[in-house]
């Protein structure tokens, strides 16, 4: 290994590459790893001297505080290299507010945006060969941070450790998606977490999820807590529902994530003059219009699969299929999106970023 200095990052260079270990054809989402992460460390009040390293499993004691006491936050991005090589990320600057955000939540010390997006650029430009070219192509990005203070008193961790990992993806496509609507569980409460990208939240949703799964469901739209009646987010995604022709989708709120792709979309529709309206969504009008026949679409908005169509939901008991429409608002909206992601269409925006 060989250690340089880049802009106060300690960059250790790996020996050997696992490149050519990959097969990039067969990605299956977040399983695989470039050969380096990124590393920061808050300790005594202050952070630490940051350091890009090999990828490699790390040491910590059974009192760690993640293990206990759950501060743990994260955020999910992508990066794309587009025909020239050059590498460019999409709206970084929302994902680094909304991680400090979660951190503050969380009690737990903000990023600095140098250590944030240095880091990130550093470790990007040294593992640019795993970012393949091609739409559908792409780097995933997965900042986070865990309390790495010690012993088992239920306070604050006084330290911490952010760190970056890169895995490369392909199209992510999960196949026909049937949701249940929550009639009992809830995602998040009011005054809870539930804006925050925190590890909890994602835990919290599996039982209800597995429950799910074993009717026949892929994931769970999940309700408000307090009534159940207003429909929030599908799975771990924002969700919108197209009655007529108009989107609809709810407000962010201390129960919805302020999802990037989620707003990305909405500006998306209204510049193509497709009507949007952010508000409560009740069940009982989703029921109603697909008794009536105004139900079009309903689809998941995340980093991961960008866009999900649903097929069909479930309540109480009761299956509605939506119709098959080929050239879907959804579908529309998603490639809108990814020719702008990967610089195949004109950012009017300027959401994309040059690393």
């Amino acid at each position: 290994m060989s250690a340089t200095q880049t802009n106060k990052i300690e960059i250790i260079k790996a020996a050997t590459t696992k490149i050519n270990e990959v097969d990039f054809e067969h990605l299956s989402f977040g399983s695989v790893f470039t050969d380096h992460l990124f590393e920061c460390d808050f300790k005594d009040g202050e952070w630490q001297k940051p350091v890009i390293k090999p990828y490699a499993p790390f040491l910590l004691d059974p009192s760690t505080r993640v293990f206990h006491y759950g501060q743990a936050i994260f955020e999910g991005m992508k990066a794309y290299k587009d025909g020239n090589n050059d590498i460019w990320l999409f709206r970084p600057d929302e994902n680094y507010k909304r991680f400090n955000n979660s951190a503050v939540r969380l009690a737990m010390p903000e990023v600095p945006e140098e250590v944030f997006m240095n880091g990130l650029n550093q470790l990007l430009k040294l593992d640019e060969a795993w970012i393949k070219k091609g739409k559908g192509n792409a780097m995933y990005i997965r900042p986070f941070m865990i309390a790495t203070s010690t012993g088992v008193i239920a306070n604050p961790s006084d330290d911490y450790k952010f760190m970056i990992i890169l895995s490369p993806v392909t199209s992510y496509y999960s196949g026909e998606v049937k949701v249940l609507i929550a009639e009992h569980f809830s995602r998040a409460a009011n005054g809870g977490i539930g804006a925050a990208k925190a590890a909890g939240n994602y835990a919290a949703q599996f039982y209800p999820t597995s429950l799910a799964n074993k009717e026949g469901f892929q994931q769970v739209i999940w309700t408000d807590d307090a009534t159940h009646t207003k429909l929030e987010e599908a799975g771990t995604m924002n969700v919108f529902f197209r009655i007529n022709d108009t989107l609809l989708t709810a407000p962010v709120s201390e129960r919805i994530l302020d999802g990037v792709t989620r707003k990305t979309l909405i500006d998306l529709a209204k510049s193509e003059g497709i009507a949007v309206d952010v508000r409560p969504v009740l069940v009982s009008e989703l029921v109603e219009a697909s008794k009536n026949g105004t139900l079009k679409e309903i689809f998941g908005a995340g980093t991961a699969a960008v866009v999900s169509p649903i097929s069909g939901y479930s309540y109480q008991d009761v299956y509605y299929e939506l119709p098959k429409i080929e050239n879907s608002v959804a579908i529309q909206l998603k490639d809108k999106l990814t020719n702008i992601q990967n610089k195949l269409a004109e950012d009017t925006f300027g959401w994309t970023v040059k690393v």
